[in-house]
């Protein structure tokens, strides 16, 4: 039986990569907030880890053909979830104050995926650097970091469809123009978006849920690694980047960065 509703972290270690320690320091801090939550691992290999209340394996096992990403597992999140409505968040990802009151809007839709990003200081970025190919194909601007669904057809339809995506990269990259070679999970949900109809499976004009993305060109720092370059502090779940207190789910994107390292 479904429990009724939580959030289902995807991560499958890479080579270069520990994304399982990463989605354990996103469960703490999630659980900081929402101690009685309940959260889910989807990976690809058995893990002792109680602090989630669910570990599942990749139903299909892993379907990735490169190390570097693993991002075709993504859309085995639709059929693997235990729960009847489901947040799915990227693993590179803190949880900095409470977000459990996005529940209240996110269950009256069936699919929702976040769209647009902030900077640290709370502002909604403008920079389209990193969303060119979004922007040359009027694709909707969306983030996977924060997915919602609840179990209904358009949740079927949608999972389905990115799962034909990232199967079919070749072919449906011709579709567009300056495709990127490789298919990222935000490209492929912004196609499969379009497809379905975005009215249907966004809401641009609500404030939230949306991301503090920590991208160099979002953000302004000089190098990639803003983690040598601005001042954090991180304590009792609480967040501040240059003095700026962090609100809602905190992109580090450094994986290497551990704020309980200080």
């Amino acid at each position: 039986m479904l429990a009724e509703r939580g959030y289902l972290i995807v991560a499958v270690n890479t080579d270069t990569t520990d994304y399982i320690a990463c989605a354990r320091r996103l469960n703490a801090s999630l659980k900081h907030w929402h101690p009685t939550v309940q959260t889910c691992l989807l990976t690809d290999q058995p893990q002792d880890l109680p602090e989630f209340d669910h570990v599942i394996t990749l139903p299909l096992g892993d379907q990735s053909v490169e190390q570097l990403w693993k991002l075709n597992n993504d859309w085995q999140a639709g059929i693997a979830t235990p729960f009847r409505q489901t947040i799915k968040l990227e693993a590179d990802m803190l949880v900095t104050s409470p977000v459990d009151h996005w529940w209240t809007m996110l269950q009256h839709r069936d699919v929702v995926i976040s769209t647009g990003a902030r900077d640290y200081y709370g502002t909604v970025t403008s920079n389209r650097y990193y969303r060119k190919v979004f922007d040359s194909n009027h694709l909707p601007d969306v983030y996977n970091a924060v997915t919602y669904w609840r179990l209904s057809q358009t949740a079927t339809n949608f999972w389905r469809l990115v799962r034909r995506i990232f199967e079919n990269w070749n072919q449906y990259k011709t579709l567009l123009k300056f495709p990127e070679d490789t298919a990222t999970t935000d490209l492929v949900y912004a196609v499969a978006a379009q497809i379905i109809g975005p009215e249907l499976v966004t809401m641009p004009f609500a404030t939230y849920p949306r991301i503090v993305h920590m991208k160099r060109r979002i953000i302004g720092t000089r190098t990639d690694d803003w983690t040598q370059e601005l001042v954090w502090e991180y304590d009792q779940g609480q967040l501040r980047i240059n003095t700026v207190a962090q609100h809602g789910l905190f992109h580090y994107n450094i994986k290497t960065w551990n704020p309980d390292e200080q």
